[in-house]
């Protein structure tokens, strides 16, 4: 078993690397998503405002099929640094949004690895990675992203499926609520769109005998696509400044949750997924000031 202290202590050196990709916010893209999201693909055009949150299926990792890894993910020890735990899934991300992106324009996108910290949970141990985003239009940034990916153990019997002791957490009473069931043709579309190999999201075998889970994992990234989606509705003008994520249980494809957003005090919405037993897969935030990344 590796000492997560001792390798996270090794790959300080990786803290500061860059990696600076270029795209451009193609309309077909754009007006792909939207058919994924139920809306009408014809109504997204060049030059519009790209809706917050719709950037997730740009700068998608283009690596070689040569240099994938087991898991399906690019090799790790290229710009991410090459750490031994095997299981590797985004844990959560920040985001401030700066300034519309145009739908038609060049972006790009400079990444820092910001921070490599071992931890221990009740899978056993992991090591975080944090990855600082910058994405600029025209010289000029237009929205900030930090984003967690967590590496863990290899999967044992059971490990993939939220504590059976867990209980469903009370939630203030919701302003909006919506039904959230990923079949598997919603999982193949979005990582089609984000060009994502991660076996766990279309590869039954792969899945349930090397990871553990008990089924196809939905990604991490529909869930905050949704609650985007569902922030925009219940925000004043419809835009977003700033937004956040955790993913904090597994949901697994062709079963029933619910997605649902609370107004605050403050103006702020809370945002929650809920898988089918009313735990919590995902919580959010947004807000429509930038804020401050933390």
């Amino acid at each position: 078993m590796p000492d997560t202290q001792a390798e996270a202590g090794a790959m300080s050196g990786w803290i500061g690397r860059q990696e600076v990709l270029e795209d451009e916010v193609a309309l077909p893209i754009v007006r792909r998503l939207a058919a994924l999201l139920d809306l009408d693909p014809m109504a997204y055009r060049r030059g519009d405002a790209l809706p917050e949150g719709w950037h997730s299926v740009f700068f998608a990792p283009i690596a070689r099929q040569s240099q994938l890894g087991p898991d399906g993910h690019p090799r790790k020890g290229d710009f991410l640094p090459p750490v031994p735990l095997p299981r590797r899934m985004f844990a959560g991300r920040r985001l401030r949004y700066l300034a519309p992106i145009t739908i038609g324009a060049e972006i790009r996108r400079t990444s820092t690895i910001a921070s490599i910290t071992p931890k221990t949970g009740r899978t056993g141990q992991m090591i975080f990675v944090r990855v600082d985003h910058v994405v600029e239009m025209d010289g000029r940034p237009v929205l900030t992203e930090a984003h967690d990916i967590v590496y863990r153990e290899e999967a044992r019997p059971g490990a993939g499926a939220p504590a059976k002791a867990e209980a469903p957490v009370e939630l203030p009473t919701p302003d909006e609520t919506q039904i959230y069931a990923p079949q598997t043709v919603t999982l193949f579309r979005y990582s089609a769109l984000t060009y994502n190999g991660h076996r766990i999201h279309y590869d039954q075998p792969y899945t349930t005998q090397e990871e553990g889970y008990p089924g196809l994992v939905v990604n991490g990234g529909l869930h905050a696509l949704f609650l985007h989606e569902m922030a925009r509705r219940n925000l004043p003008g419809g835009r977003l400044g700033r937004f956040s994520v955790r993913n904090v249980n597994p949901f697994f494809v062709n079963r029933t949750g619910e997605l649902r957003c609370k107004r605050q005090d403050d103006g702020s919405l809370g945002l929650w997924a809920l898988n089918e037993t009313g735990r919590i897969v995902a919580q959010a935030e947004a807000g429509s000031e930038p804020g401050e990344m933390v």
